[in-house]
């Protein structure tokens, strides 16, 4: 008799904690008094249908975020900067999509003239759609897939090939989803989980995708490890042999966008006062011929200094290698030391400490554009104090399609879905629990929706289901600003400033 009375009084105390956490709650609050039954329970399903009914209605005018505009992860006031610095490709020089079709092709021919691959290869075609930037590339496992900002795997972005792999057969390989730092890249992206960090790296792992489907579909025995590099070997070849170069410059017409907005922009801060550079990894009679298509014969009037063959990120990082002056009529560089630095004259390779000594720039007063987060941004950020801005082409398209209305209304169902489920966890009646696995199956369905309408495979660059991806994380820590073009400086004025947006914490109330 006595342990009934205890079981009570505990039940009682319990329901007593419940309904008070229900009540403070934003969600249900105003709907608890008014969906209780005659038993006195929640009716969870009533508030479900209220809810979903109130969005149908009240939801009708998305929210529309400006595809051109310059988003900051940092406070930046542009009345503080003096130099603007800027990498060439994918910064100065925006490349149409023809271009991942060419290095889709040379790589296809390199692994099969140099490597000895079948020639059948040949008869694949490019998928544009099938990878996204900022997914890894398991090397030992030979798997393709997706990473938040935890290290975790989220789960239906894993693919060995194109075909995907079962949570299940996911959770089996790693043990969980998570991947232990020991297993990650290092600082500038070299490891067993290789990071497609840059805009040539989706022809290249779609290649490897690809290769792998052949392999399997023909019952070709394959070690991943060796066929990723063989691949990895084939691309680079492309770009360090001359060969991309070279087809580019025969036809800058169809590679180059002549309308991204380069020259507006250059000769808009020179006449403001603005000193400019070109820091870039490329040969100059490669960057020569593309900033004449772009601005014409006098860009080299635009910059203060010219830096070729830069050898990034090395050229942040290491104070070897000195400057030396490049002849354009010789193709030959000079035996001289390099004492101080001036306009008109050609520079390669060199390091940023000789930099800064023959210039006087640092700190808060430069500036710098680049497209890749470790080669371009994370040393001059993180060890020079520089100002960071990062290119992220995709971010435009990225923004049109959270623009529209289904988007929204899906993410905010989905808010509201969750405060749902949260809220119930606490009422264990069999009824509810049934209700609450209906709910997380519809949540699962929504994330997936969600998901396809950036791409089917990884969806947005920029987050998995609920956190940032691994690659927003990178762009948070390393570029003060980031765009989709460097060209969207032009819809600000010179002294604007860029305020971060106020990140709610867990622990904070919603206002």
């Amino acid at each position: 008799m006595q342990t009934g009375r205890i079981c009570f009084q505990r039940y009682c105390i319990r329901k007593r904690i419940f309904y008070k956490y229900l009540k403070e709650n934003s969600i249900v609050r105003c709907m608890i008094s008014s969906n209780v039954n005659g038993t006195g329970s929640i009716n969870w399903s009533e508030i479900y249908n209220r809810q979903k009914k109130k969005l149908q209605e009240n939801f009708k005018d998305p929210v529309q975020i400006n595809p051109n505009a310059i988003f900051a992860n940092n406070e930046t006031s542009l009345s503080e900067i003096d130099i603007y610095g800027f990498d060439y490709d994918y910064t100065l020089a925006c490349y149409k999509p023809e271009l991942h079709y060419l290095i889709f092709k040379l790589g296809q021919e390199a692994l099969i003239q140099k490597y000895g691959y079948p020639s059948e290869l040949i008869n694949i075609e490019y998928c544009p759609d099938f990878a996204v930037r900022g997914c890894h590339y398991d090397v030992r496992k030979g798997l393709l897939l997706k990473l938040d900002s935890f290290h975790n795997i989220q789960l239906g972005t894993v693919y060995r090939g194109t075909k995907a792999l079962s949570d299940e057969a996911v959770k089996t390989l790693y043990g969980g989803i998570h991947v232990s730092l020991e297993d990650m890249n290092t600082f500038y992206g070299t490891g067993p989980m290789y990071q497609l960090v840059d805009l040539f790296a989706p022809p290249e792992m779609t290649l490897l995708c690809n290769l792998t489907d052949f392999f399997m579909e023909n019952g070709i025995p394959y070690d991943p490890e060796y066929v990723f590099h063989d691949v990895r070997s084939a691309v680079q070849g492309v770009h360090t042999s001359g060969q991309l170069h070279s087809q580019i410059l025969a036809d800058l017409e169809t590679y180059l966008d002549k309308d991204s907005g380069t020259s507006d922009l250059l000769e808009s801060l020179v006449s403001q006062g603005k000193q400019l550079f070109l820091i870039t990894n490329s040969g100059f009679p490669f960057v020569d011929a593309g900033m004449k298509f772009l601005i014409g014969n006098h860009w080299r009037d635009l910059f203060e200094v010219i830096i070729t063959k830069a050898r990034k990120p090395k050229f942040f990082n290491e104070s070897k290698r000195p400057f030396r002056i490049y002849d354009p009529q010789t193709n030959s560089e000079s035996y001289d030391r390099v004492l101080k630095l001036s306009k008109g004259k050609i520079y390669q390779q060199g390091n940023y400490y000789m930099l800064q000594d023959m210039t006087g720039w640092y700190g808060f007063n430069v500036l710098y554009f680049g497209d890749h987060v470790y080669s371009d941004l994370a040393d001059p950020s993180l060890k020079h104090g520089w100002r960071t801005g990062a290119i992220i082409p995709e971010l435009e398209r990225e923004i049109i399609r959270s623009n529209c209305l289904e988007y929204q209304q899906a993410v905010k169902w989905l808010n509201i879905l969750q405060n749902l489920i949260e809220n119930a966890q606490m009422d264990t009646t069999q009824d509810t629990t049934e209700i609450r696995q209906s709910w997380l199956d519809e949540r699962k369905e929504i994330r997936n929706y969600t998901k396809s309408l950036f791409n089917a495979q990884f969806g947005s660059i920029f987050r998995t289901y609920h956190n940032p991806t691994y690659f927003s994380r990178r762009l948070a820590r390393f570029a003060d600003l980031y765009m989709s073009n460097v060209r969207n400086l032009l819809n600000y004025p010179i002294e604007h400033t860029f305020y971060p947006r106020r990140m709610e914490l867990p622990h904070e109330p919603h206002v």
